[in-house]
């Protein structure tokens, strides 16, 4: 049985959402970022307690799909940019990956998306981006040039073009500055 949670955003929500669920007694088959898949059907009972023990870890269960492929777009877009795990090819477009890999036409994921969330999908690719460049700047380990390259920008004046019109400031200004950075499952909220 396939659950399907909000929030999921790192290593340690996969770890902790493992540990929860298997404290209940639940088998699992796997756990990726967003979702749950069940060795076993899960009654209504048990279902209560998953929805009980993950509200009180921050992680909300879904019960509408189309909030579950929201999540799931989130999810992706998190794995490349925040997580860098190097699934969509370099040359790809995120519209295309995002297509192939949940199998639905972008036209509808990005129309979904926008209804559900108020913003584009590619306004929310930005946000995890400036975020991500907030924590390298933080960091204070790459340059400007290395961290466009990294994110894929096509130059260091187009990605601080995007970061000042996100925050209001330069990277520049940032690493001056006290702007702090947002956790993942605030972005673009």
């Amino acid at each position: 049985m396939k659950l399907y949670i909000k929030n999921m955003v790192c290593d340690r929500c996969k770890r902790v959402v493992r540990e929860e669920l298997k404290g209940l007694g639940i088998d699992l088959k796997f756990v990726e970022l967003g979702e749950v898949d069940t060795v076993a059907e899960v009654d209504a009972d048990k279902l209560q307690e998953v929805k009980a023990v993950l509200e009180s870890n921050g992680f909300e269960l879904l019960d509408d799909r189309r909030l579950a492929l929201v999540e799931h777009i989130k999810t992706l877009v998190i794995d490349e940019v925040q997580n860098l795990k190097g699934n969509k090819p370099a040359q790809m477009n995120f519209s295309d990956y995002l297509s192939e890999k949940i199998g639905y036409e972008y036209s509808y994921l990005s129309n979904l998306f926008s209804s559900e969330t108020g913003q584009t999908i590619e306004q929310y690719i930005i946000a995890q981006k400036v975020e991500k460049v907030k924590e390298w700047l933080s960091y204070n380990e790459l340059t400007l040039s290395e961290i466009a390259w990294r994110l894929s920008y096509s130059s260091t004046a187009h990605l601080s073009n995007q970061f000042k019109k996100v925050t209001g400031m330069t990277p520049g200004e940032f690493k001056k500055g006290t702007l702090q950075r947002t956790a993942l499952d605030q972005v673009g909220q």
